[in-house]
């Protein structure tokens, strides 16, 4: 059973005014919230398949074996909140591991900035689980949500993986934990996936990928702004580029300016040096040390760590701290 899809904080204002303000920066940059159009969800979906992303395969082999041990800390008949559903098999599989397990679950709801994703999704669902009640909400999940009225009194059991928490700085990680604990509300779980540093060849080779999938996705941002914000980006002119930044432990993507040029976005020039780069997306790598002091900032004491054999990644069950 579906509930009607509900919109928010989101459109194409709201990314033309990004723009806008990400490229009138002294380093310009656009939000990586934006990668997730139709074509941006398909080509990310892309990625998680590939051999050199390792995060999605081993979330998941954490997630299956330890899914039993979430389903009892989640209890029965829980109302299961996932914060960004994603698109492509990768993503579907991690929350049907946990819907697979979850006692007599009172309701599913998915929260997710791309509407493509999220009805791709939620047809799976349903597909899966007809007699599951499900209720989508396209919206941006760091900001304030209200769930009243879906499972009232069921225990809430937020789920976040993937380690999107990476693309942020620690203060808008306390800040989005802050906001889920709010949107759960006090007797509540959190499930959070997080990548742990490692190597940074291995790291590298997940975001510059041999087939240029990670490329794609990236340029794609250009020409999301080209049809949706009457840009004139020129495709042609740009390359992608990883880095790992030691100092802020994370790696950065780019898109470099290969020439000077004017670029037009809705109404607005902005000029570009030759090398100069577009920001779009940043990627921080943790210790359990430095994310369960995050966590704790943000009011949610670490319940449980479940780790892969080689500590790449991290899936952490969180519950509200007092």
């Amino acid at each position: 059973m579906q509930k009607a899809i509900s919109t928010a904080n989101g459109g194409t204002s709201d990314f033309v005014r990004a723009l806008h303000d990400g490229l009138s920066e002294p380093q310009k940059n656009i939000p990586s919230r934006f990668f997730y159009d139709a074509n941006g969800s398909l080509l990310f979906a892309e990625i998680t398949t590939l051999e050199e992303y390792y995060p999605t395969l081993t979330e998941l082999s954490i997630l299956e074996q330890n899914a039993d041990q979430i389903a009892a800390d989640a209890g029965p008949n829980c109302l299961l909140v996932e914060f960004g559903s994603g698109s492509g098999f990768g993503s579907c599989k991690k929350t049907e591991i946990l819907l697979d397990k979850l006692e007599n679950v009172a309701g599913y709801v998915s929260i997710d900035i791309s509407p493509t994703a999220l009805l791709e999704a939620e047809q799976r669902r349903l597909e899966r689980y007809p007699t599951l009640q499900v209720s989508a909400v396209v919206a941006d999940f760091s900001r304030k949500l209200n769930l009243s009225g879906v499972a009232e009194g069921a225990r809430r059991v937020g789920f976040f993986p993937g380690s999107t928490v990476g693309n942020l700085l620690s203060d808008e990680v306390v800040d989005l934990l802050s906001n889920f604990r709010e949107i759960l509300g006090q007797d509540s779980l959190l499930v959070v996936g997080l990548d742990l540093q490692k190597d940074h060849g291995t790291l590298l080779k997940a975001y510059d990928d041999s087939k240029g999938v990670t490329a794609a996705f990236n340029l794609n941002l250009l020409e999301r702004a080209n049809r949706e914000a009457a840009a004139n980006f020129d495709l042609s002119a740009f390359q992608h580029k990883a880095i790992y930044n030691s100092v802020m432990e994370r790696i950065e993507m780019h898109l470099v300016s290969l020439r000077a040029q004017e670029v037009t976005v809705a109404g607005i020039t902005f000029d570009f040096r030759e090398g100069e780069t577009i920001h779009t997306e940043n990627s921080h790598k943790y210790t359990i040390e430095g994310f369960t002091a995050l966590c704790l900032k943000a009011g949610w004491r670490v319940e449980r760590i479940m780790t892969d054999p080689k500590r790449m990644f991290g899936v952490f069950a969180l519950k509200i701290a007092g």
